[in-house]
């Protein structure tokens, strides 16, 4: 990919056509265009951009761009991204949910780009989702049966220990998120070292980070049904708009009054947890 080409262009995103969200506790489904680059940042999620028109491009913390018409970005994996004005989708997928662990188990690099042949079935359906949006299946099970579809092959057997499993059991269902590491680690009759090992062993990051990530999903949706940032970062239990907006610059790369243009929409999780 032309470097020039990339770096030149603007640096702050804007939007060509005016995005739609759909969120859930865990992540996203984003529809729009927009130009410019976001620049590096690290967040847990798998990361699918799907261009309906156009590619798309991304660049880990060394390397040269890569672009193509869809690509996947393993979670916890830091990288910049554009999408060069293409119109597109966006996908944040829960690496623990099932989905998610059969797409990860499927990636042999930190950033796949995608060939034709394997996007064309989840890019039919979302686009026909936005040309057709009442007349297409229930968005839930389109961003489900479009991820299904870029994983290849049989689930894998892997599954989390039944007690990392209780522990992100709580955490989903925990309403102010403020468990700490010793909570956790009572919780499942561990001692903190070890539990802290073993979670950072099975989920791919330390507790208190992923816990933060949590905190982020969450003060996402918050964002769009308060709309307003300092009301988001109470009901996700920030400290004050200063903290969020500076957890959200590192691990999305973007400012998060993004999520207060276009139009949102609140969804229950596409996917479902892992056993």
């Amino acid at each position: 990919m032309n470097e020039q080409l990339v770096t030149s262009s603007v640096h702050s995103p804007r939007w060509l056509h005016s995005p739609h969200w759909y969120l859930w506790d865990g992540g996203f489904l984003l529809l729009g265009s927009s130009d410019g680059v976001v620049p590096a940042h690290t967040h847990h999620a798998i990361q699918i951009v799907l261009a309906i028109s156009g590619v798309v491009a991304a660049k880990g913390a060394t390397g040269e761009w890569r672009e193509g018409p869809g690509l996947i970005i393993r979670p916890d994996v830091e990288h910049s991204y554009s999408s060069q004005g293409a119109m597109g989708a966006m996908i944040f997928v829960d690496p623990e949910s099932s989905e998610g662990v059969w797409l990860n188990a499927s990636l042999a690099h930190d950033i796949t780009v995608l060939p034709e042949a394997r996007l064309s079935q989840a890019r039919s359906a979302l686009e026909g989702f936005c040309q057709r949006p009442f007349e297409s299946p229930q968005i839930r099970d389109v961003i489900r049966q479009s991820v299904l579809s870029l994983c290849p092959g049989a689930p894998p057997s892997r599954r989390v220990d039944e007690r990392i499993s209780l522990v992100l059991s709580a955490i989903r269902n925990s309403e102010d998120l403020r468990m700490s590491a010793e909570d956790a680690a009572r919780l499942v009759h561990l001692s903190p070292s070890r539990f802290a090992h073993l979670f950072t062993h099975q989920v791919g990051l330390p507790f208190r980070r992923y816990i933060l990530w949590r905190k982020l999903t969450r003060a996402m949706v918050a964002i769009g049904r308060e709309r307003t940032i300092a009301a988001a970062a109470h009901a996700s239990d920030f400290a004050d708009a200063a903290h969020l907006t500076r957890t959200f610059y590192q691990m999305v790369g973007l400012a998060p009054s993004v999520l207060m243009r276009g139009e949102f929409f609140e969804i229950a999780s596409p996917f479902g947890p892992l056993a």
